[in-house]
């Protein structure tokens, strides 16, 4: 192994599924799809968001930043995953492994902290609908977003810092698809426990917090459902909320799993299927789960399909 000077590696080994090569064929199928299909519906989601005035409003501005921040999550791992697992080469440079390792923890961080704002609004937007224009107006949505995003910047830069500063002892290779934060201190040497105390501290807050957040929020939508008397009502009240409580299930559940546990007792192929769960998969279906459960979303992108098509007929008439 080539060593720039004593403190890292110039590369690391990414293993991934070398141990298994059968599954990788598959796996790469499966990003190649994936990966546009999760790109192409965040697109729509954010165009229809900004195009429609109708969507013009605090609960489309906040699902604009989710679909922006899975078109980065997503971006941030998977062309290294298709690399990897379509070629030979098993390698990431040092540099791009820091960057990759900046770039998907700031946007899980803030998606984290983003779905605890959403539920918020949808908290106001139903139990306190006489003042949620002035509660969500636009000066406190900017204000919300920007901390969301400073929350998730500030949480990936001091906790991969500490974690690159780990002596690595000549190891450079990682039993993992990307660089990731407790695979890096499980792959570390040398005195680590203050290490992975510090990443169970900070996960603690960035995820037990919000999603404490999200279930008080909840808590009292449900209470305030229960006493609307119009079924229709109750209905709406619902649809409304499930797109976001089944974004919710299908982001915290993997990433609970993976860092409110201590690095060292973290399974073999564990951080491989959370890392493609919250990474690929809960990206890809976000789109489909709001637009399939929300009627003023459908009805934006037919109005969107339908000027796209009515603008290349006159093109073709032309």
């Amino acid at each position: 192994m080539t060593v720039t000077n004593k403190s890292h590696p110039e590369e690391f080994i990414l293993l991934g599924f070398a141990d298994r090569p059968w599954l990788e064929l598959p796996l790469f199928v499966i990003l190649l799809v994936t990966y546009p299909l999760a790109m192409m519906g965040n697109i729509a989601i954010i165009l229809v968001s900004i195009l429609d005035p109708c969507l013009h409003s605090p609960m489309y501005f906040f699902l604009t930043n989710l679909s922006f921040l899975d078109m980065c999550y997503t971006t941030s791992i998977v062309p290294q995953m298709l690399t990897n697992l379509g070629g030979s080469t098993k390698t990431i440079s040092y540099m791009r492994c820091v960057v990759q390792l900046y770039f998907f923890h700031t946007m899980g961080g803030t998606e984290c902290v983003l779905l605890a704002l959403m539920s918020f609004d949808r908290y106001v937007a139903i139990c306190r609908p006489l003042h949620y224009t002035l509660i969500m107006n636009q000066r406190t949505c900017l204000l919300l977003v920007s901390t969301v995003w400073l929350t998730g910047i500030s949480y990936a830069v001091s906790e991969a810092t500490v974690t690159l500063q780990l002596p690595l002892c000549g190891h450079n290779k990682l039993d993992h698809l990307v660089c990731e934060i407790p695979v890096l201190i499980k792959t570390a040497c040398g005195e680590k426990e203050s290490n992975e105390l510090a990443l169970s501290v900070i996960c603690i807050f960035m995820l037990a917090v919000p999603l404490c957040l999200i279930l008080a929020s909840y808590a009292s939508i449900g209470h305030a459902v229960l006493k609307i008397k119009s079924t229709e009502g109750r209905k709406k009240a619902f649809g409304t909320c499930s797109s976001h409580l089944i974004v919710v299930l299908l982001f915290y559940g993997p990433a609970i799993s993976m860092y409110l546990q201590p690095p060292s007792s973290i399974t073999k192929d564990q951080p491989k299927f959370m890392a493609l769960l919250y990474g690929v998969v809960t990206p890809t279906l976000n789109p489909f789960i709001y637009t399939l459960r929300n009627k003023d979303v459908k009805g934006a992108l037919g109005n969107l399909s339908r000027n796209i098509f009515s603008s290349k007929r006159k093109l073709i008439d032309i």
